[in-house]
């Protein structure tokens, strides 16, 4: 990415996780990767203080307590938080579900690989793409 502010990874299942954090690590990917369990945790992380605003979000749609479309609707509907680009990174290829994270803004929708080397080839696109862009200023500071 093309600061050192974290990176978000909202995502309930383990294993995914751990596939992300060794992409990051292969990657060499300079910004810190955190990591919450759902929607709830997600907009607890947002809206503490302490924690540095992410200059990315990667979002998982299918968890319990809260989904990542309830999430999105969230954080879209909050002037603090609406500009923190969204990937959703999930399991369905559902129209319906694509076409509901674009009507809430998402910033891109990608379906989650099937294998730790499919991660890695994810995170690098992510990673070359946001690495270029040109991000508002109260996200690259935030």
């Amino acid at each position: 990415m093309n600061n050192n502010s974290p990176v978000l990874l909202i995502e309930d299942d383990k294993v995914d996780q751990k596939t992300m954090v060794r992409a990051f690590k292969e990657l060499e990917v300079p910004n810190p990767l955190r990591i919450v369990e759902n929607g709830i945790e997600g907009l607890n992380y947002l809206n503490n203080p302490r924690n540095r605003k992410p200059c990315l979000i990667l979002l998982d749609l299918n968890m319990p307590k809260m989904s990542g479309i309830e999430f999105l609707d969230n954080i879209k509907a909050d002037s603090a938080l609406k500009q923190i680009p969204i990937v959703v990174l999930t399991t369905s290829d559902d129209d319906k579900d694509v076409a509901e994270s674009y009507n809430l803004s998402a910033s891109g929708y990608m379906v989650k690989p099937i294998d730790n080397r499919g991660y890695i080839e994810v995170m690098k696109v992510i990673d070359q793409y946001w690495s270029t862009c040109i991000l508002p200023s109260s996200v690259n500071t935030a």
